[in-house]
């Protein structure tokens, strides 16, 4: 009979993810490099992106990310769970052919939108509508529709999003993109073919790197691809094998770190749509299961949060009145002076970013949340 995995404590699977993502302590690497290190950032809109790297990154400069998506060393598109995210060229080639299965699948959520749609007929015309300059989705979605009278405009252009790979191109918007941006052809905008290879063992590699340790089930909500037990069973091999306080079969990478439950985790600030707070199925190493609920909104948005002694502990949001932009702190439960004193300090900095133009900074507390 084997022995049992090694088991780990939630708050140190909560350490072991933190360390890996740059927030026990900021990291000094280039943006391109820490997008990697992430294994992408969900981009559902442009400015994420610019917070997560702030909170991740020693002296991060916003004008390093805008230089890399126009020099194209990172890539906006459709990615993990169908969703846009921000991740490096390299990455892109190698592993979007990984998530086609999860990209096909995403075409589900038409329902009977979907009735009439030829995937196969669909792709080629998109291909042909683009070679002539990148479009907005408000732009190609018509042109479809021409050519598929029968189909519902809509469903065409989700499936040109998902079906065929497709990135933003980058303008000079403080952001690095416009609310609409163009697509283009992924062949227009990278140097390089595509890994033809749908082998998702390196991009689970990848996810325990910047996750890790995690299940099968974790892998699956990160990833949107299903199947994945057995495929992690067969590395076992060449990974650690551990378990959670359930009991929960865990892998990981053998010489990813795992410090201690004791590692000081200071506050941090998580952007809107972090994949900090998605990246598992089960979530009790960062969220608390009673406080999961008040971190998406009823239309899907997933709020802004910040971090406490390595968990999250409220949300927060940014709002400019009379050129003073004021940080507004929606705590889950009390907060101790010293973390509050301490968010107060990291704040400016996280103002400084979004709100460059404000002539001064303010933070409070929402006295309704809690």
């Amino acid at each position: 009979m084997s022995a049992a995995p090694p088991r780990m404590s939630t708050r140190e699977l909560g350490r072991a993810t933190l360390a890996r993502q740059g927030l026990l302590e900021r990291a000094e690497a280039p943006v391109t490099r820490m997008v990697e290190r992430l294994a992408g950032m969900q981009a559902q809109e442009a400015r994420p992106p610019f917070v997560g790297l702030w909170s991740r990154l020693r002296g991060f400069d916003p004008d390093d990310l805008r230089t890399a998506l126009h020099d194209g060393s990172l890539v906006r598109a459709p990615w993990l769970r169908a969703t846009l995210h921000l991740v490096s060229a390299d990455d892109y080639r190698a592993h979007r052919n990984a998530l086609r299965p999860a990209l096909a699948a995403a075409l589900g959520v038409l329902g009977a939108r979907a009735d009439g749609l030829d995937v196969d007929a669909l792709i080629p015309a998109a291909q042909e509508i683009l070679r002539d300059g990148p479009l907005t989705f408000n732009e190609l979605r018509p042109r479809l529709a021409e050519r598929f009278p029968a189909v519902d405009e809509r469903a065409l252009g989700y499936a040109a999003r998902t079906q065929l790979p497709l990135i933003m191109v980058p303008t000079d918007d403080p952001w690095g993109f416009p609310r609409t941006a163009a697509f283009a052809p992924a062949t227009h905008r990278l140097t390089g073919a595509l890994n033809d290879d749908p082998d998702p063992r390196p991009l689970l590699r990848a996810y325990l790197a910047a996750f890790g340790p995690a299940s099968a089930a974790d892998a699956q909500t990160w990833s949107g691809l299903t199947g994945l037990a057995p495929v992690l069973e067969g590395m076992a091999r060449d990974l650690l094998v551990l378990s959670d306080e359930r009991g929960t079969v865990l892998y990981d990478l053998p010489d990813a770190p795992r410090p201690g439950a004791d590692a000081d985790a200071p506050v941090r600030f998580l952007p809107d749509f972090d994949n900090l707070v998605l990246a598992h199925a089960d979530r009790t190493r960062v969220v608390a299961d009673e406080h999961r609920p008040r971190l998406v909104t009823r239309n899907l948005r997933v709020r802004a949060t910040f971090l406490v002694d390595g968990t999250v502990a409220g949300t927060w949001s940014v709002a400019m009145r009379r050129g003073v932009a004021t940080l507004t702190l929606a705590p889950f439960g009390r907060v101790s002076r010293t973390a509050l004193r301490d968010l107060g300090r990291e704040a400016g900095g996280l103002l400084s970013l979004v709100e460059p133009r404000a002539r001064d900074h303010a933070v409070e507390i929402d006295a309704q949340a809690g």
